[in-house]
């Protein structure tokens, strides 16, 4: 499967997910609004979904897929036709160190909750003993939702190296799926009642995830079977890389969750909530491209290294980034000029006031701007991981999660969350900055002639679409507080003349022909 098709495959699920996520956010906001319950519940929601970003979408992918397909590669040369049985074995090996530790890892997290969102959040400042006692509670219902989707990211993984991406892809649909229903059908009378089946919802869906990858994966003849745990050396080698995987993999999660902590201690009472919807929207692109992307060349770049084609796997990374800045540009742009009208016509309603959809909107605006930088992050990392170099990265983004921590200390006080969002943002390119010039530096990447002519073009034509959108922003904000319809055509024709203006640019400025965006999404050998 080609680069562009795999990332395609992903990218597509991913956009069911994210679209099925939005609808969540907007019953959330609709049902829970930005205040008291909203805040604990996010609270409580945070490190589940800081799990959920290291593994399934970082350390696993990053680390045991290499080995998986390595495990694979050496059985099959010393006795064909044996490697997906070694492999597999591995896999065992490997999920019978890992489910004790998540059992215990649990359950002791369950205990100390109390403690845990106390370092988290000082005891809200701002909310007073129920507030914290009702985070308290959610966080304990959703604790067990981190052992289930390790579990998950492991299954998944073994997937992925057998070019089945789109399982492990289409699995986050199922969170958005049981969240959704939990909010129509069964939500209480007051957002405090309601936080408590969203936080249910979330466990719910970790147990549905694994029953779905369980499935996927004995269609595909695998079946792990419990051993008893032993540390072999493939083990002890994955355990060694998975933790500076996983930190360098979650850099914009930590990032985010060190924003989250100050903004629960330190701002008023909606704060936590506003930059957790403006999070969300500017999550998009990266769920859209940076993942699938990044997931789609680690494979690819892993073989090419392998065999010792450096040419090679230099190009996968050019097109990759030149992808990468093809579709994260003009998200960045949109998000960043089109902020109100987009939250408004998304989440105002209800009890999602206003006042709400401006302090949102400002977050987002300031996030968007390290759109690309997210995206190219998880573009860049594989560069390392594919070389069994998983310390450079974990250095870099320990050195940009202590960037963001300095951002937030000195921009919070006068700018409240708009300063955190400023410094989460300006972060991530620290990061993008930092590794691109340590591959470049190593002679492992060197972006060439065609990436610099075509990002040229790219960035010209983010531009002209931005001035599209701003001046079609305050005509398109008037309908966003409207009627449900009027609110889907309102954002329907601001997003579609936004993208339509940008189509007309990539191809005026020939950054693309029409014959060329044909064959990215063809099949290639």
């Amino acid at each position: 499967m080609s680069l562009i098709r795999a990332s395609g495959t992903i990218g597509a699920l991913t956009l069911v997910s994210r679209v099925l996520g939005m609808v969540r956010d907007m019953l959330v906001a609709r049902y829970l609004g930005a205040g008291l319950a909203s805040d604990a519940f996010l609270i409580a929601w945070r490190l589940p979904n800081l799990f959920r970003a290291l593994f399934a979408e970082g350390a696993f992918s990053a680390v045991f897929v290499p080995m998986f397909n390595r495990t694979m590669a050496e059985a099959d040369k010393d006795d064909p036709g044996s490697g997906k049985a070694a492999a597999v074995l591995f896999a065992e090996q490997v999920l019978s160190v890992l489910f004790p530790f998540l059992v215990i890892f649990t359950i002791i997290m369950m205990i100390f909750a109390a403690q845990i969102v106390w370092a988290m959040t000082g005891g809200f400042p701002d909310g007073g003993p129920q507030k914290f006692a009702l985070a308290v509670d959610l966080t304990r219902i959703t604790f067990p939702y981190l052992a289930l989707i390790s579990i998950v990211s492991l299954l998944g993984g073994i997937l992925n190296s057998l070019d089945r991406f789109w399982v492990n892809a289409a699995a986050p649909i199922l969170l958005n799926i049981c969240m959704i229903v939990a909010v129509l059908v069964f939500r209480g009378a007051t957002p405090y009642e309601t936080s408590y089946t969203q936080a249910v919802a979330v466990t719910v869906s970790g147990a549905m995830q694994l029953l779905w990858l369980m499935w996927a994966c004995a269609r595909e003849g695998v079946v792990l079977w419990p051993r008893m745990p032993r540390l072999t050396p493939r083990v002890k080698q994955m355990l060694i890389l998975i933790l500076p995987a996983a930190l360098g993999q979650g850099a914009i999660q930590f990032n985010l969750l060190i924003s989250t902590s100050l903004a629960a201690r330190y701002l008023q009472q909606g704060a936590v909530s506003y930059l957790y919807y403006a999070d969300r929207l500017n999550q998009l692109p990266l769920g859209l491209i940076g993942i699938g992307v990044g997931t789609a060349i680690l494979p690819a770049l892993s073989r090419q290294i392998g065999s010792g084609n450096e040419g090679a796997a230099k190009e996968t990374q050019n097109r990759a980034i030149e992808l990468a800045l093809f579709l994260s540009l003009p998200a960045a742009v949109a998000l960043c000029v089109a902020a109100t009208p987009l939250i408004r016509g998304l989440l105002q309603h209800r009890v999602f006031t206003p006042a709400d959809t401006i302090g949102a909107a400002s977050a987002l605006a300031v996030f968007s701007l390290g759109v690309p930088a997210y995206v190219l992050i998880k573009v860049l990392t594989p560069g390392f991981y594919a070389r069994q170099d998983t310390k450079t990265p974990v250095r870099v983004a320990l050195f940009s999660m202590l960037f963001n921590l300095v951002g937030n200390l000195i921009l919070i006080w006068p700018l409240g969350h708009v300063g955190v969002a400023a410094a989460t943002a300006f972060s991530a390119w620290v990061n993008v900055i930092i590794l691109y010039w340590l591959l470049h530096r190593d002679d492992h990447l060197q972006a060439d002639a065609r990436l610099m002519s075509r990002g040229a073009r790219i960035v010209v034509a983010s531009a002209v679409m931005g001035v599209a959108l701003w001046f079609m922003g305050p005509y398109s904000d008037h309908y966003m507080a409207g009627s449900f319809l009027t609110r889907v055509i309102a954002l329907s024709l601001l997003c579609g003349g936004g993208a339509l203006v940008y189509a007309v640019a990539i191809f005026g400025l020939g950054a693309y022909r029409l014959s060329e965006l044909k064959a990215l999404v063809s099949r290639r050998k």
